[in-house]
C-alpha cells in the first residue's frame, strides 16, 4: 500500500455564501510546499520616547519589547513527531509563524490555552474536530487542513461557529499522479508478488506465468479528470496508452487532444473498455461507493481497478468478492476503508490487492 501526502499554499473552502477569505489572514502560507520555507519577517513591537541629553541630542529608549513568540497566533496540533504527530521538520516551519500548542498542553491547562488558540492545524485527519472542541475554543478563527480532501470535517457544524476552513487543493497533484502510475505498473508487472517470490526461502525456481501484463498500448480509463487525473493522462501518454475518461464536465477539445484522451459520457462505457480503471474523485455523497458489484461486473476479467482517491469510493466487500471470484484481475489501492485495514482480516481477503 502506498501513501502520498504533501502540502502547499492554502485555499479557503467556502462554507457559506458571502463569507470572505479571512482564513488567509490567520493561516497565511501555513504549509508552502512541504519542506519549502515561507518568507515572512517577525515584527517586534516597540514604543519609543525621546529624552534630552546634555549635548542637545535626543536618544531613543525602548519602553516595551514584546517577544515574538507572544505575538504569534496560537495553533493547536495533536503532537510533534511520533506515530501520529506533525512531522518534526514541518513543526519547525510552523514555529516560525505560530505558537504551537499540543493537545496535551491544551488539556492540561484549558482555561489559559483556550484563549490563545486562534487556529487548529489538522495533520493526517488529527486532531478530531468535534463540537466539544469547538465549544472550548472561543477565539478560534480558522482550521487549516494539511491535505486536499475535507470529508473528515463537518463543514456545516464548523461554519455554525463562524470558523473558516482551508485546504491544499493543488499541492499533491504531481505526487499523487506519480503514485497512480506506480500502482498501475506495480500491479501490471506483479512487482510486489515478484519481490516476495525472489526473497522467499522456499523459492527454488522462477515460474514464467507470473510476469503480468503490459501497460504499453493498454487502455486506461480515468474516472475523475481533474488536476490529478489530467496529470495521470499526461504520464500515461508516454506509455502510448489509449486514454478514456469520465468526468462531470468534459475537458476542452485542445486539452483532450494534448493527451489523446477520449470522453465517455457514461461511466459504464469506460468500465467495459478499460484494461486499467483509475479512480481520482473527491469523496462526496454522490461518489460514496461509486464502484460496487454492478460496476465491477462491467469490467473486463483481465482489468485492474486502481484507487488513489478515498477508500469509501469503493464498496470494499464487493471488491473482495470480485477478486476472489476473478470477476476482475486485481486491485491496486492507495487507500482503503477503514485505513489501515484491520489486522484480523483473513489472508484470503487480500487476494489480488496491491
Amino acid at each position: 500500500m502506498f501513501v502520498s501526502k504533501a502540502f502547499n499554499l492554502l485555499k479557503p473552502i467556502p462554507l457559506m455564501s458571502g463569507q470572505s477569505n479571512l482564513a488567509y489572514k490567520f493561516i497565511h502560507q501555513l504549509v508552502a510546499s512541504h519542506g519549502r520555507r515561507c518568507h515572512r519577517s517577525v515584527i517586534y513591537k516597540q514604543r519609543y520616547r525621546t529624552c534630552p541629553c546634555s549635548a542637545g541630542r535626543q536618544t531613543i529608549s525602548a519602553q516595551t519589547k514584546v517577544m515574538a513568540k507572544e505575538e504569534l497566533p496560537g495553533v493547536l496540533i495533536l503532537d510533534i513527531g511520533g506515530t501520529q504527530g506533525v512531522l518534526e521538520n514541518l513543526a519547525a516551519l510552523l514555529k516560525k509563524h505560530f505558537h504551537l500548542i499540543t493537545m496535551k498542553e491544551f488539556l492540561e491547562n484549558k482555561e489559559e490555552m483556550s484563549k490563545k488558540i486562534q487556529s487548529v492545524f489538522v495533520f493526517e485527519c488529527r486532531p478530531t474536530i468535534d463540537r466539544e472542541l469547538l465549544e472550548s475554543l472561543p477565539n478560534l478563527k480558522v482550521i487549516g487542513n494539511s491535505g486536499v480532501g475535507v470529508d473528515h470535517l463537518d463543514l456545516k457544524m464548523i461554519s455554525s461557529f463562524g470558523v473558516k476552513v482551508t485546504n491544499t487543493p493543488h499541492a499533491v497533484a504531481d505526487p499523487t499522479a506519480d503514485i497512480g502510475m506506480a500502482l498501475m505498473l506495480a500491479s501490471a508487472r506483479r512487482l510486489v508478488e515478484g519481490c516476495q517470490i525472489a526473497v522467499s526461502p522456499d523459492t527454488k525456481h522462477f515460474a514464467v506465468d507470473w510476469l503480468g501484463v503490459e501497460v504499453t498500448r493498454a487502455t486506461l480509463g480515468i474516472i475523475g479528470m481533474g488536476s490529478i487525473g489530467y496529470k495521470v493522462a499526461q504520464r500515461a501518454r508516454a506509455f502510448n496508452m489509449r486514454i478514456l475518461y469520465h468526468n462531470r464536465n468534459r475537458r476542452r477539445k485542445e486539452e483532450e487532444e494534448a493527451v489523446g484522451a477520449h470522453y465517455c459520457e457514461k461511466m459504464e462505457d469506460l468500465l467495459q473498455q478499460s484494461d486499467f480503471v483509475m479512480l481520482i474523485v473527491n469523496l462526496t455523497p454522490e461518489t460514496h461507493r461509486l464502484i460496487g458489484k454492478k460496476e465491477l461486473s462491467l469490467m473486463k476479467p483481465t482489468a485492474t481497478l486502481i484507487n488513489i482517491s478515498r477508500g469509501a469510493v469503493i464498496d470494499q466487500d464487493a471488491l473482495v468478492e470480485a477478486l476472489q471470484s476473478k470477476v476482475i484481475r486485481a486491485a491496486a489501492l492507495d487507500v482503503t476503508y477503514p485505513e489501515p485495514l484491520p489486522r484480523s482480516w483473513k489472508e484470503e481477503n487480500y487476494l489480488g490487492f496491491w
